[in-house]
């Protein structure tokens, strides 16, 4: 009786030892699991988080303002919240001009920039506001165009510049008035040559002005 305990017991004892080893093992995996999915939450990007570098305001930027370093800034942005046609780089916007007034912090966009490339070497940005605003809805960056004002004492009409480039439109800002001789018009910033850009300026402040579209 008392052998056949002992080789029952004998028997358990070499059942337990025969086991443990997969248990622990078990255990050892289970534990080596948690700590790589604790790596991966925790590590840049996880958990769909991805980000990249976006160009964004640095401060409120003013309808037509030619932008400047101190204007812009590079930020991280989740990759779902980046808009489209959104800047990495500030060299991408440096000196061109915004279309429409910004907020700082507002993501800068291919859309909200005027074309630099319409402004060559020799040219002068010059404002206007033109007589017929139905007029600017034809225009886009990069359109050409004759500046022209009617003649002084006659029928006729001068042509202020020929061939100048526009350089965007700006609609005026919530809340700003332009005048009460130029009510709501929109800015429209137009590049001509140098010579020719006090005249157009100056026209532009007492004599009604329009383009025409080549």
């Amino acid at each position: 009786m008392d052998d056949t305990r002992t080789r029952g017991w004998r028997r358990l004892v070499r059942a337990r030892l025969r086991g443990r080893p997969l248990v622990i093992l078990r255990r050892g995996l289970a534990v080596a699991l948690l700590l790589v999915a604790a790596g991966l939450a925790a590590a840049p990007g996880a958990g769909g988080e991805r980000t990249l570098p976006t160009l964004v305001t640095a401060r409120d930027v003013a309808s037509g303002s030619a932008l400047s370093s101190a204007d812009v800034r590079v930020v991280d942005m989740h990759v779902e919240a980046r808009p489209e046609g959104v800047l990495s780089e500030p060299a991408q916007a440096l000196n061109r001009r915004f279309v429409g007034p910004a907020r700082a912090g507002e993501p800068v966009t291919d859309v909200r920039l005027a074309d630099h490339r319409s402004a060559p070497p020799g040219s002068t940005t010059v404002p206007l506001r033109l007589t017929d605003s139905g007029i600017t809805d034809l225009l886009r960056p990069g359109t050409r165009i004759d500046v022209v004002v009617p003649a002084e004492g006659g029928d006729q009409a001068d042509v202020l510049a020929e061939n100048a480039t526009v350089v965007t439109v700006a609609e005026p800002e919530a809340g700003r008035t332009t005048g009460p001789l130029q009510p709501h018009r929109p800015l429209v910033l137009v590049s001509v040559p140098d010579e020719q850009a006090p005249h157009v300026a100056a026209a532009g402040l007492d004599r009604p002005v329009t383009v025409t579209l080549r």
